[in-house]
């Protein structure tokens, strides 16, 4: 079975408890809400109005010559910096400060106190747009874990 649910899980929870994330609406998935928040981490959701990104995708192979089986879960998270005006730059050190603490907690907590598993940023792409509400920064990364399932 995969450990995609207690992977998702285990970030929303620590990304939440993250002293250096105070301030930061933190979601699980797309979330209809009506907060005012201007940064959001998006766990298993890329941001984009359209949503066509996978939320996780999985490959599983034997682990062993027993019946374990290793997973490598690539996951989708986004960053997103939003500002009331056009200050692309502040935008872009923003979303950098929130991937900054991101980073920082997998170096120190790479399983999230899951057994058999590794978290780390496997990969990100910035995005830069002008919306009518003003500038968005939006970072989004693919998570790169390894686990046993």
């Amino acid at each position: 079975m995969s450990r995609v649910p207690e992977l998702i899980d285990a970030l929303v929870g620590a990304f939440r408890a993250a002293p250096g994330l105070a301030g930061v609406e933190v979601t699980d998935g797309p979330q209809v809400t009506d907060s005012a928040a201007a940064d959001w981490l998006l766990v298993g959701f890329d941001g984009s109005p359209d949503g066509e990104s996978p939320a996780a995708s999985t490959t599983q192979s034997w682990a062993d010559m027993s019946t374990r089986r290793g997973e490598q879960i690539a996951l989708t998270m986004a960053l997103v910096a939003s500002r009331g005006d056009t200050d692309v730059r502040a935008a872009r050190v923003r979303v950098y400060e929130m991937h900054a603490v991101v980073e920082a907690l997998f170096r120190a907590n790479p399983s999230l106190g899951l057994r058999t598993l590794q978290v780390a940023v496997g990969s990100s792409q910035l995005h830069q747009e002008q919306t009518q509400s003003g500038v968005q920064a939006r970072l989004l990364l693919t998570l790169a874990c390894d686990t046993l399932a």
